[in-house]
């Protein structure tokens, strides 16, 4: 038998999960690197290499995402914000002393500790909200992936616009809100975040299709505010001010949701006296009991004798389980994921695409001054708002095409994969509008990436020790900012670059960065290649997912 939810417990899930959507708005601060490094590089005098181990330092501090993985099993997830906020407000807040001018440049190797810890802090938030989320809302993975990574990519444009609007893209006062609002956030969030039951019948799930369509046409509706902001230019300061109390009132739109199921247990329970007298005559009293009410009880008590024999069965199987190591699909610990081939192919696979993202999206700063722009933001904005739309969409897509046809998630890595390589392509020509193009493909592929990987390392290594299984996989976010953004990018750059005044360097033109879009577009193809080899060593796993949901819809309709 599964865990009732009552209307109490509902109503808090969803205000659980609407403060875990605010959390994911404020935690995407690690990608706005571009919106202060050209500032930093400047004070400092940093050549492109040094600037660009700036940002690997600033990555490197998702490594020790194994630190909450491990705590999430052992704290609350109240905590875990707690720590993420105060973690951030610290890395955040001394960058922030630095580049308004409030203190002197501090030496190199301690510019890199506080970018760490401002890195570290969002692998706390994330943990927290995503581990509990998920486990609340086990029977729609796909969409809880898709809508709480969606936020993260909007965050960068959330961030850069009302900064934009409100103080003008000034770098310091940039800085000043990634370290004060997500402190904010988290306390706020810490209160109301908690583990609860998830839904246990198919009224339950169908109630949770619903409420997620709702928050994903909100979301797809603050994205699209956000776009018409950035495309249609420079706007005067009362317009950008509506602008800002528009996005706050779009931002807090979920609420609606908790709240709506609140009113409805509250006029519900304006008849709660009468049902409860119905239910005791029902109970203590039968008015009828005809030759068919004892037939369906025989029925009943068949049935419940069918189950307690499954149930055996299945108790004689974990046994049989528990003394072979697991298959794929299977709860895994730790230790045996690292052990399992799938891990290390979704693992791999995984590098090729965050990897070479993350270098756009950390050297989107001097990729822009580089083709001649002097504001890269609205290519920060496009990445980050386009991601939105990959890691959403493909959330939801992913998660229709199991319940049809069974289709392996890791299918659609594959296809973003070879996207992203054309979008390399792309940037790599150089072409009049190609930035723009190739910020709206990698992304929307960026976004995918990471949307389809949260939910299918739940579905083949288990939801156990899930906190740990993804912070593994994040390390491929500090490995691939070091290997393809500080190494990489950084070296071949600075080929190119002329010194300036001072030890900085600069580049102008598209020969600054084209042979690293060729190499990263080389990256994905053999990301494709690992996708592609994943999707068919997981196609029995999805079978039986799929099997598993039609069986459970059959019985519901039944």
């Amino acid at each position: 038998m599964g865990f009732t939810i009552t209307p109490s417990t509902a109503a808090a899930k969803w205000l659980g999960f609407v403060m875990a959507v605010w959390v994911q708005a404020i935690s995407g601060n690690n990608y706005t690197f571009s919106n202060y490094s050209d500032a930093l590089k400047t004070l400092m005098n940093l050549t492109q290499v040094e600037l660009n181990n700036l940002s690997v330092a600033k990555d490197v501090g998702k490594a020790f995402g194994l630190l909450p993985g491990l705590a999430s099993d052992h704290i609350s997830p109240s905590l875990l914000l707690l720590i993420g906020g105060i973690e951030g407000f610290i890395g955040y807040g001394v960058q922030w002393l630095v580049v308004a001018e409030i203190i002197s440049p501090l030496p190199y190797w301690a510019m890199c500790i506080f970018l760490c810890l401002g890195g570290n802090s969002t692998t706390w938030m994330n943990t927290a909200v995503l581990v509990t989320c998920i486990r609340n809302f086990r029977k729609n993975r796909g969409p809880v992936s898709g809508i709480l990574k969606g936020y993260v990519g909007l965050s960068t444009a959330i961030f850069t616009d009302l900064c934009v609007a409100l103080f003008s893209d000034d770098a310091s006062t940039f800085l000043f809100m990634l370290a004060v609002i997500p402190l904010a956030v988290c306390f706020v969030a810490a209160l109301f975040l908690r583990e609860i039951p998830p839904s246990s019948t198919a009224v339950e799930e169908k109630e949770e299709v619903r409420y997620f369509g709702v928050i994903n046409t909100l979301a797809v509706i603050v994205a699209v505010y956000l776009l018409v902001y950035d495309v249609t230019g420079t706007h005067s300061s009362s317009f950008s001010l509506a602008f800002a109390i528009i996005l706050l009132f779009l931002l807090a739109s979920p609420l609606l949701i908790p709240i709506y199921i609140s009113i409805k247990n509250q006029v519900r329970s304006g008849s709660g006296s009468i049902s409860d007298v119905e239910g005791h005559v029902t109970e203590t009293e039968p008015l009828l009991l005809d030759e068919e009410s004892i037939a369906v009880q025989e029925t009943e008590k068949k049935e419940e004798t069918e189950e307690e024999e499954a149930e055996e069965v299945a108790t004689e199987a974990v046994v049989v389980v528990e003394r072979r190591p697991p298959v794929i699909g299977e709860e895994h610990t730790i230790f045996e994921s690292l052990r399992s081939v799938d891990f290390w192919i979704l693992f791999v696979s995984f590098l090729c695409g965050v990897g070479t993202g993350l270098t756009v999206m950390n050297n989107m700063g001097q990729i822009g001054l580089a083709l001649g722009y002097t504001d890269v933001s609205i290519f920060v904005s496009l990445l980050s708002i386009f991601g939105f739309f990959g890691r959403i969409i493909s959330g939801t897509v992913s998660e229709y095409f199991i319940k049809i046809a069974g289709t392996p998630r890791p299918l659609w890595n594959a296809a973003s994969q070879i996207l992203m390589a054309v979008g390399y392509i792309i940037m790599a020509v150089a072409l009049p509008g190609s930035l723009y193009i190739g910020s709206i493909v990698v992304g929307i592929c960026y976004g995918i990436r990471l949307a389809i990987t949260v939910p299918t390392a739940s579905e083949l290594f288990g939801l156990k020790y899930y906190g740990l299984v993804y912070n593994v996989l994040i390390l491929n976010l500090p490995l691939g900012s070091f290997l393809f953004s500080g190494l990489l990018a950084g070296y071949l750059y600075d080929a190119q670059a002329t010194a300036t005044a001072g030890g900085g360097n600069t580049c102008t033109g598209a020969h600054c960065y084209r042979l690293v879009f060729v190499l990263m577009s080389v990256a994905c193809v053999i990301g494709f290649g690992l996708d592609v080899l994943l999707v068919i060593r997981t196609k029995v796993v999805y079978a039986k997912i799929y099997a598993s949901k039609k069986a459970k819809k059959s019985m519901a309709l039944s």
